[in-house]
């Protein structure tokens, strides 16, 4: 059987109510193992673009909940921290032979996330179970890449940064971040959003799908994504809510405003390969 086949049989049988943490054989425990390792290995991944879209591959998240509902909590030591978790930190000793650099103090990878070559993982940050951080990308201070999320190569993730996390329901795609984004300091981007390639996000800027994006380049509003090649910042928009006799002067809520790209919006965002050499 395939480790496909494996999780989605272990998923029935625990549905089925025929097992669970405390009855789970080693086999079972095998197999949730080979799967975290396939997760940091970039062999499968939570979610898959096809025909342009993205969407969950829900046996991958499940394959992610498996190991909650059939391990325990146990104490866990990391240097002279004792913690609590059902699962261990992940290993870092590839990460070096594959030129990526993790700083440390406060820089945690969970067991199950994937961090490709050539990155750049700056303390604190948090990388959580499922999670796929492409090749070149940076991760920096104060960031968190949130379970299942989906970052594509060469991105920039701003100071302060957090991708959230969709683990479930499972057929709900998760966060992406495509190749060749730069998000700006204490950027959010949440609940499945997708970020298209080559984009320049503006500081502080909340993306998620209850925001409106007014995409000037095609003139129309958009939910739940940002176009590929724009640069993007929040403005405020005149609310319903103002009409209330509370609110003097009206009142207002967050937009997205999309526009072109333009030359000096990519010198600003310019990698400096010295950094990755």
């Amino acid at each position: 059987m395939s480790l496909e086949d494996d999780v989605r049989d272990l998923w029935q049988r625990h549905e089925d109510g025929g097992v669970d943490a405390d009855t789970a054989t080693a086999d079972d425990a095998d197999t949730l193992d080979a799967f975290l390792d396939a997760l940091e290995a970039g062999e499968v991944r939570a979610a898959r673009k096809e025909n342009g879209e993205w969407s969950a591959v829900e046996w991958v998240k499940r394959g992610v909940l498996l190991n909650f509902a059939l391990r325990e909590t146990q104490p866990r030591e990391y240097g002279d921290v004792t913690y609590h978790d059902v699962l261990p930190l992940r290993r870092t000793d590839d990460l070096f032979e594959r030129g990526t650099r993790n700083t440390p103090d406060g820089t945690v990878l969970r067991r199950g996330a994937h961090v490709g070559s050539d990155c750049i993982v700056m303390s604190p940050a948090f990388v959580n179970v499922g999670a796929h951080v492409g090749d070149g990308t940076l991760v920096d201070s104060c960031d968190t890449v949130g379970s299942c999320a989906q970052i594509g190569e060469d991105v920039k993730l701003g100071a302060n940064t957090l991708i959230g996390g969709v683990l479930e329901p499972v057929e709900d795609a998760p966060v992406v971040v495509e190749d060749d984004v730069s998000l700006g300091a204490g950027c959010r981007v949440t609940s499945g959003f997708v970020v298209g390639h080559d984009s320049v996000v503006g500081e502080n800027t909340l993306l998620t799908p209850r925001i409106p994006v007014y995409d000037l380049v095609e003139e129309e509003i958009l939910y739940g994504e940002l176009p590929p090649e724009r640069r993007a910042f929040t403005r405020f928009v005149e609310s319903s809510v103002g009409e209330h006799d509370l609110f003097e002067g009206g009142a207002y809520k967050p937009a997205v405003v999309a526009l072109d790209l333009e030359a000096k919006t990519l010198d600003a965002t310019q990698r400096e390969e010295v950094l990755r050499s």
